[in-house]
């Protein structure tokens, strides 16, 4: 792929005395202050006269800077042919109905068989992220949680999912069988969330270094010792969920994890997983601005048990 031609920039009077970071990125919309910063680094942005950019340094006015935009990178990440459940596709994003049980990105122990994978097979127009040829991932779902997530496809929409992630503009709703019944059948939780001292692998709300983590949830229907409740995030801290409905005493049914003595609870099917669903995304299209709602229904194991339960 051949590299773009160079953006040539001249710093406004209006815009001297920012940091020349923060600057370009609001001058060149598809770069991300990570990657401008990188840029920056590897010398591909430097001033007219070739002499190096200092990322903290002030902008002047009437100097004049080169951005060159080298080609995206392959990645060594295999595609593979994994079939997806996919909701709606443009140029720039896929949201999927994530299944249970798929891995999202390739780690240690997973280098194949994920989501990401699957994507760099499925997507033949990737863009890049970041300079590198592959999906962008702007939020996960854990390996055994089912449901709807959005990826992009291009720089420009990986910013602008990001930034609507971080300002809280990005509603999610959550679909969970969980242990008891909920009194009250509306509420909010509002804890710190960290990793425990005790597991790194956990999460707690006693953690010693924690984020501030809300959820609200709602009773939608009992089913005995069990109920379905709604959850929706302000927040979305690991594990944030399960952590939750385990500090207020109602653990989602399956987690291994977080369900603790409820776990030995006789369930009228075999449950392998935690009973928690990721049902309505809602977000802005990055390009268009319209605001888009994407749902799916609960995984087959889910609604196998929720008719288990009425019946």
């Amino acid at each position: 792929m051949e590299a773009m031609e160079p953006i040539q920039l001249t710093v406004l009077p209006e815009d001297a005395g920012r940091r020349f970071d923060v600057w370009l990125v609001s001058a060149v919309d598809d770069l991300s202050r990570v990657r401008v910063q990188a840029l920056i680094k590897s010398g591909n942005i430097h001033f007219g006269d070739g002499s190096a950019v200092k990322p903290h340094a002030k902008t002047v006015a009437g100097l004049h800077v080169v951005v060159e935009i080298p080609p995206v990178e392959p990645v060594f990440i295999v595609a593979e042919d994994i079939p997806l459940d996919i909701l709606h596709e443009d140029q720039d994003l896929i949201v999927i109905n994530k299944s249970a049980g798929l891995v999202v990105h390739p780690a240690p122990g997973h280098f194949s068989g994920t989501l990401v994978n699957a994507l760099l097979f499925h997507c033949t127009d990737l863009a890049g992220v970041g300079g590198e040829l592959r999906p962008g991932i702007v939020h996960r779902l854990d390996r055994d949680t089912s449901g709807v997530m959005v990826v992009a496809k291009n720089q420009l929409a990986m910013a602008s999912l990001s930034k609507q992630f971080h300002d809280r503009l990005v509603q999610k709703e959550y679909i969970a069988i969980v242990h008891g019944i909920l009194h009250p059948g509306v509420g909010r939780i509002e804890t710190m969330i960290g990793r425990s001292s005790h597991d790194r692998k956990m999460m707690s709300t006693e953690a010693k270094h924690g984020r501030n983590a809300i959820s609200n949830y709602r009773l939608i229907e009992v089913l005995g010792d069990f109920c379905v409740v709604s959850v929706g995030l302000e927040t979305g801290r690991t594990h944030q969920i399960r952590v939750h409905m385990a500090h207020i005493g109602h653990p989602v049914v399956g987690d291994a994890v977080y369900g603790g003595r409820y776990n030995r609870r006789a369930l009228p099917r075999l449950v392998t997983r935690q009973m928690l669903h990721a049902a309505r995304l809602c977000l802005e299209h990055p390009s268009s601005g319209e605001r888009l709602t994407f749902e799916a229904p609960v995984a087959p194991d889910m609604h196998e048990l929720l008719c288990a339960l009425r019946a």
